[in-house]
């Protein structure tokens, strides 16, 4: 099978890329990515002289550029967006346009080219906030999205049920709570938390560290989106999440004694306007039809995390310079 990977340069993509060569080694990928910030040729550094692999560096916006490479493509698999919240309440014009528009023109592209397979990334964040002692969102739970990065991939989602509904283009949807492993962009919690103790400087909690998110081991989510490409039913949406509801602040001192640091060295920092409480996944729908649970312990994936940026300075000290 050949298949059109988009933001295959990102944390979760590149991850994606080297699990499915290595599961699948029959088949090829088109890795297509515009190189933002949070896009880093070296997260494939180890598939160089790979045959099954090529990279195009280009904007899904451009709809020659998406259409001309699906030539004999047979699936698509939809990463590319803009992710981090704060900068979407900084500026929120680009997370429109490439989450919104960068996803109709694929979608478009792909209608035209015969309605090729089309599986779509998205976030449990569209759903809102939870609050302590609520039911886990699922596939049912109504969209609820609190900032523009959310409303944008809400607003995705929709499209691409709409294609499906309109067009009859074959698409599933995954939403997937906090992923973590190796090579995420030194912006998010856990990264930036690890390599600001490498460097020596301390760590920023917003608030008093109350919030509560689910945490995901990076291929626990890639082998999850694998099984609804082979088995999911063709319109549906499944929901992956890692059963970790941990606090920032419980996550914040695993790090630090894994690190062998105190609590001297957490800086709280003023909580983030319009900051969702509580997200947490509940994943039967997945469990129970497509046989998929995560697997990676926290803990262990946590320690296999920080070993790999104290691993790869290099690689994370170019990203924060």
């Amino acid at each position: 099978m050949k298949i059109l990977v988009t933001g295959g340069a990102g944390f979760i993509g590149s991850n994606f890329i080297i699990y499915w060569l290595k599961n699948h080694p029959a088949d090829s990928i088109i890795n297509l990515d515009k190189l933002t910030y949070a896009g880093n040729l070296d997260n494939l550094a180890e598939l160089a002289g790979d045959s099954r692999y090529s990279f195009v560096q280009g904007d899904i916006c451009d709809f020659a550029l998406v259409s001309g490479l699906l030539k004999d493509v047979e699936l698509i698999v939809h990463f590319a967006a803009e992710s981090h919240v704060d900068r979407s309440i900084a500026n929120s014009a680009e997370f429109i346009k490439t989450n919104v528009e960068g996803t109709r023109t694929l979608l478009e592209a792909a209608r035209l080219n015969g309605n090729i397979r089309f599986h779509h990334i998205s976030t449990d964040e569209v759903f809102g906030s939870l609050n302590p002692g609520e039911p886990k969102f699922n596939e049912q739970t109504p969209y609820d999205p609190h900032s523009p990065y959310s409303a944008s991939k809400a607003a995705s989602d929709h499209l691409v049920r709409a294609y499906y509904h309109t067009h009859n283009l074959p698409i599933t949807i995954s939403n997937c709570s906090n992923n973590y492993g190796p090579r995420q962009f030194p912006e998010k919690l856990i990264p930036l938390f690890v390599t600001n103790l490498i460097e020596g400087k301390k760590v920023p909690v917003y608030g008093q560290g109350k919030n509560v998110r689910d945490w995901i081991y990076v291929d626990d989510h890639n082998r999850g989106v694998d099984l609804i490409i082979q088995k999911g039913e063709i319109g549906e949406t499944y929901c992956l999440g890692g059963n970790n509801e941990l606090t920032n602040m419980e996550i914040t001192k695993d790090i630090l004694v894994l690190m062998g640091r105190g609590e001297e060295m957490i800086e709280y920092v003023a909580d983030r306007p319009g900051h969702d409480f509580r997200y947490a996944i509940n994943f039967s729908k997945a469990q129970n039809d497509l046989g998929w649970e995560p697997q990676v312990n926290f803990s262990a994936g946590l320690k296999l995390t920080i070993e790999w940026y104290q691993d790869n300075q290099e690689w994370w000290q170019k990203l924060k310079k």
